[in-house]
């Protein structure tokens, strides 16, 4: 489809047609409304209890459903944000805690040469696979991610909990909702 042919000197400016104000003005409140800048009390609170839930900041939680405009519906970690990196390695007993406390989907990328499917077994994992080689190109990356996260899960609703710097490709990659550094979800 083309794009619609304007007379001499015509620069694209803001439509003309009847209503464009009142539109303006109720997207604008819309959007104000999203921001959550006149939230009820109630609301404030079921979503500070649902980041507790999560075991996210409030602010990181906001900030996320502020974006995406959805729930947060589990999290993707990498291995290396669990600090597991050979395999034998073990949890630390304080991260299993934390996840096992998560009301969330909790999927591992298990980074080679890890096998997955050892990662599956533990009790704080539901679902866990092969993470994106690091530095591929995108497309790679982005069939990695859809094969680990099947169709199941929102994209938007998840978050990415990831320690190595060449991790945070795949928020774009996966249209993932967002990305916490491992320090700041586990708590240093």
């Amino acid at each position: 489809m083309s794009a619609p042919l304007h007379g001499v000197g015509h620069n694209g400016g803001p439509a003309l047609d009847p209503g464009v104000s009142y539109r303006r003005f109720v997207w604008n409140k819309a959007r104000k409304s999203l921001m959550g800048e006149s939230l009820p009390i109630e609301v404030i609170r079921m979503r500070v209890r649902r980041a507790e839930e999560l075991g996210l900041p409030y602010k990181s939680y906001a900030s996320i459903r502020a974006s995406t405009g959805r729930d947060v519906v589990g999290f993707l970690f990498s291995s290396n944000a669990l600090r597991l990196v050979r395999q034998g390695d073990r949890m630390n007993p304080a991260f299993a805690d934390k996840l096992a406390e998560v009301k969330a989907a909790r999927i591992v990328a298990a980074h080679h040469p890890l096998v997955p499917e050892l990662i599956e077994e533990l009790d704080a994992v539901d679902r866990a696979g092969r993470a994106p080689r690091p530095y591929a190109p995108w497309g790679q990356q982005r069939a990695a991610l859809a094969e680990l996260l099947g169709p199941k899960f929102p994209r938007d609703g998840l978050v990415l909990v990831s320690e190595a710097p060449f991790e945070a490709e795949w928020v774009e990659a996966g249209k993932l909702a967002g990305r916490i550094d491992a320090p700041v979800f586990f708590g240093g």
